[in-house]
């Protein structure tokens, strides 16, 4: 109850207090930036954390996250394939850059629909077993040079999680976003996720921090 009501007071202002890392006494904390990974987010939980077996915890995209995903997909597919078959049973209407402006707007809306689902439902995977955290499709074990993956860490280099919040502004919606880090030893971030719904976002923080025994540095 006392998180839901302190999240709604978030949503009311955009002056939140800095953050100091020296409260957390821990010389790494003070390694380490304070500022989003990546800038931007949404306004509703797109990922929930997911016990696979005692080895392994996997975020995964949640029912609404998906269905976002896929109301783009129909909607390019609609105008797509719906609009050129309007035109051949009218032969009123011409082949003409105008005319066939919404099959292009579908083909838009059709591309990212389909990228937004194939990266969104990608895996972030925490596997004990092979020792590290990615995400994507292929494991650290299934690629040459893991350090070239750009989401990846070894579990045992993570020093700690860390949760900060970016105000997010639009002609139309302002709200809160909220980004899970991993902390690295060196002081190195690496993100995690990033949703809008606070109260599941530390809930899964709290699940995972307890099956990677680090701490949860919250600075939202």
């Amino acid at each position: 109850m006392f998180r839901k009501i302190l999240a709604k007071l978030k949503n009311l202002t955009t002056d939140q207090p800095a953050f100091d890392p020296a409260t957390l006494y821990d010389p790494v904390a003070m390694q380490t930036n304070w500022t989003p990974v990546k800038s931007g987010g949404s306004n509703f939980q797109t990922h929930k954390l997911v016990m696979i077996d005692p080895n392994r915890q996997e975020f995964m995209a949640t029912t609404g996250a998906k269905l976002f995903y896929i109301i783009f997909i129909l909607i390019g597919a609609g105008l797509l394939i719906g609009f050129p078959v309007a035109i051949i049973i009218s032969a009123n209407i011409s082949l003409e850059l105008a005319t066939l402006m919404p099959a292009f707007i579908g083909l838009v809306f059709l591309i990212a629909g389909i990228s937004l689902y194939y990266f969104g439902t990608s895996p972030c995977v925490f596997d004990k077993r092979q020792g590290y955290f990615w995400k994507g499709r292929k494991s650290p074990n299934e690629v040459l040079n893991k350090n070239k993956l750009k989401a990846f860490a070894d579990l045992k280099k993570i020093h700690a999680l860390q949760i900060i919040s970016e105000y997010c502004r639009s002609d139309k919606n302002s709200y809160y976003s909220y980004e899970l880090n991993l902390v690295l030893r060196d002081g190195k971030r690496v993100n995690v996720i990033d949703h809008g719904n606070y109260e599941k976002l530390i809930d899964d923080a709290r699940m995972l921090a307890s099956f990677l025994g680090k701490p949860v540095w919250d600075a939202s």
